[in-house]
């Protein structure tokens, strides 16, 4: 059982004081770019967050009544956060609905660089480290706007051991506090880069990346090919190249000149009734299903 804790007994009780004001108002993607800081919500994320770049994180908040229940993931964590000299501000029940509706009696701030690269260098030094001779695996994102989809993929691409996360063109903000609850900590263990389109295939063709675009249709240069054609195809295949699957805009799909810059397409097929499958499905299966080929190896 974990004793008294050594932090400070004072207890931030005042939900309109400045500093919670502060805290709130990073909910808007305005205040996290004017200040560089970003809001990070609930015990799986904060803990993470607190494991991973605790150099990162500037302050945890926390319900007063948790931090004196042994049994709860808050006392833990903050327990944690103090070791890595975290401040911890213990807080009424008032002040952390005010922080946010959503974080389950603990939030932390962050700094938005941590998590926001706009070079490839995080993930260029994870496949350099890979060295197995199977080759990496990256997932990227082509105008994907809804933040549950966006932190899905991130959470996704952790589980199945890419090596990176790219963001092409105009998406979410990968601080909106949506797609950081969806990425469930994830986030913090996986790089996150945002590049424009040609910066994109301009990295895939230096580093010789091959390039799959997840699409149902194709175009007349870009035929799709069939997920368990495209994994026979490749039965046996020993390949150090790394693959990025390239998903596309939850509406509109992928632009048919983005999809003829690719190397190849891929499409899932719809064995019962249903017409599609979302873009943070397609993404769970296709990277599955290509880290799985890959381990197998």
């Amino acid at each position: 059982m974990m004793g008294c804790m050594p932090i400070s007994s004072a207890v931030l009780e005042n939900p309109k004081s400045d500093r919670i004001r502060h805290v709130a108002d990073l909910a808007s993607r305005h205040t996290r770019r004017k200040i560089g800081k970003f809001l990070v919500e609930g015990p799986q994320s904060v803990r993470e967050a607190v494991r991973f770049m605790p150099s990162a994180v500037h302050d945890l908040y926390v319900s007063a009544s948790l931090m004196h229940n042994s049994h709860s993931a808050a006392e833990a964590i903050a327990f944690e956060a103090d070791r890595e000299g975290i401040y911890v501000h213990p807080c009424s029940g008032a002040v952390m609905d005010r922080i946010s509706a959503d974080c389950q009696g603990i939030a932390a701030v962050m700094d938005c660089e941590a998590v926001e690269h706009v070079a490839t260098k995080p993930i260029d030094e994870r496949l350099a480290a890979d060295g197995d001779g199977r080759g990496g695996l990256v997932a990227a994102c082509w105008q994907v706007r809804d933040p549950g989809n966006a932190g899905t993929i991130v959470r996704v691409a952790d589980a199945a051991g890419c090596s990176g996360v790219i963001l092409v063109d105009d998406c979410v903000d990968v601080t909106n506090p949506k797609v950081v609850r969806a990425t469930a900590g994830s986030l913090f263990h996986i790089p996150v880069v945002r590049l424009g389109v040609d910066g994109f295939f301009g990295w895939a063709a230096e580093r010789n990346v091959h390039v799959t675009a997840a699409d149902v249709y194709g175009t007349s240069q870009r035929p799709p090919i069939g997920l368990p054609d495209m994994l026979a195809a490749t039965d046996g295949a020993q390949t150090s190249q790394t693959r990025a699957v390239l998903f596309g805009n939850e509406a509109r799909g992928l632009e048919e000149g983005t999809v003829n810059r690719c190397d190849d397409v891929v499409t899932i097929p719809i064995y019962g009734k249903a017409e599609s499958l979302n873009v943070a499905t397609s993404a769970a299966v296709l990277l599955y299903a290509f880290a799985m080929r890959s381990a197998a190896r």
